[in-house]
């Protein structure tokens, strides 16, 4: 028997399931579309410094943590290796990070703010509440908790 005669059969068809089916209300597309809302804001109030909202995410760690392994700092935000590297690589070449090898351990690169890099940290975070602010402007107060809280749990 060949591997095409070995295919699996088709999964069952659920009509009432396929009927009953909107995409509108799967939580997949609205958290897409929530995020598509907050990047838009990010946009508008962070324009003016030329930082993406990971580039951003990886500064305001360095700014909390201060000396940093690369590593490190893209678990604590959620970037995979190679796309940590790229950010660090970005950031050091605008002169907001200097990466080093680690002094107990060469294989590890550290990144350090700059003093420019603090400087843009501390001016973005000063704008960060109204992001998020604006992102849940249309929620009650007690509903934009909730929500901060729920999604916090799905992370």
């Amino acid at each position: 028997m060949t591997a095409t005669q070995r295919r699996e059969a088709p999964p069952e068809i659920d009509a009432e399931a396929i009927r009953l089916y909107r995409v509108e209300d799967q939580i997949g597309y609205l958290i897409r579309r929530a995020h598509q809302r907050a990047s838009a804001i990010f946009e508008t109030v962070m324009r003016d410094f030329g930082v993406t909202p990971v580039q951003y995410a990886v500064l305001c760690k360095l700014h909390d943590l201060g000396p940093t392994s690369q590593n490190q700092v893209g678990r604590h935000v959620g970037v995979d290796p190679a796309t940590m590297f790229g950010v660090a690589r970005r950031l050091a070449a605008r002169g907001y990070v200097q990466p080093q090898a680690d002094d107990t351990d060469a294989r590890l690169v550290v990144l350090a703010l700059t003093h420019e890099g603090v400087g843009v940290i501390e001016a973005m975070k000063s704008r960060g509440a109204e992001v998020t602010a604006r992102t849940l402007d249309p929620l009650s107060p007690d509903e934009a908790a909730d929500l901060v809280r729920l999604l916090a749990r799905l992370g």
